[in-house]
């Protein structure tokens, strides 16, 4: 029986928690490291899981999922590390974190895998982003994306692009609901009571996304076909134009990138 850790029970530990039990993983098969009493207590009343101090949950584990925030990664390996089975899988989701510094706290030899994911995850319509570190083989890479196969869909990325994925996908549903938050807000102005406007702008982006997935058509092709000469969208889109949207997302996405870029820097 091989045994996965979920080390972190915030919000996306839980996720994946939910997700493998959905996808047909046995309890059995699953520990939780947590150190709050009434959030182990929860968890295991909830999903019928052990849930351990950090080291008791490692000692067990084949794979060991980390979830924690960045700047705590450096005092949780120091602490795990000698207690990590040869041949264990670690895969890490946190963000701006590098294989490299994840090889350089865990023993020799132990294969790593870096994971961007989202939040859609919660509804299990994530975007996971892998990447391989030097110990790493096939086998390994199969078992992360079978992991986060339960809470949505994986993509294999060389580690230099990781940066990059955050800024798009990590961040990503921040500013879609920014954009949803604006949009809610001009119905409101337009005179639309707001659970309406809600309810409009809501399955409005629900319908574009799944065009966009299900088409298969470039977006600008899906656009110019909403898009009648001098009509009602022509006049909104040459006032998103007007005030340069466009350039505020590209500068948006390469602040994001760059922060990824300063966590890993700082990294521990």
């Amino acid at each position: 029986m091989a045994v996965v850790a979920i080390v972190g029970a915030g919000v996306m530990g839980e996720t994946l928690l939910a997700g493998m039990l959905r996808a047909g993983r046995p309890a059995g098969e699953l520990v939780v490291a947590e150190r709050r009493p009434e959030r182990s207590d929860e968890l295991a009343e909830k999903y019928g899981v052990l849930v351990l101090g950090n080291v008791e949950a490692v000692v067990r584990a084949d794979t060991i999922v980390l979830v924690v925030k960045p700047q705590d990664m450096g005092g949780l390996l120091d602490e795990i590390s000698p207690h990590v089975r040869e041949g264990a899988l670690v895969i890490s989701l946190a963000a701006g974190i590098t294989t490299e510094f994840l090889e350089s706290r865990l023993p020799d030899g132990i294969p790593v895998v870096r994971v961007m994911p989202n939040t859609p995850a919660l509804v299990d319509e994530g975007m996971a982003a892998i990447s391989p570190g030097s110990h790493c083989d096939e086998a390994h890479l199969e078992e992360a994306e079978a992991l986060l196969r339960s809470v949505g869909r994986v993509l294999r990325v060389p580690e230099k692009q990781q940066d990059a994925v955050t800024a798009i996908s990590g961040s990503g549903p921040a500013y879609i609901f920014y954009v949803v938050e604006a949009m809610i807000d001009a119905g409101v102005l337009l005179g639309l009571p707001r659970d309406t406007a809600t309810q409009l702008v809501v399955q409005t982006l629900v319908g574009a996304g799944k065009m966009l997935r299900e088409t298969g058509e470039h977006p600008t092709v899906l656009r110019e076909n909403v898009t009648s000469p001098a009509g009602t969208t022509a006049a909104a889109v040459r006032e998103l134009e007007d005030h340069k949207v466009r350039a505020a997302f590209l500068t948006a996405m390469e602040a994001a990138r760059n922060r990824s870029r300063e966590l890993a820097t700082g990294q521990g």
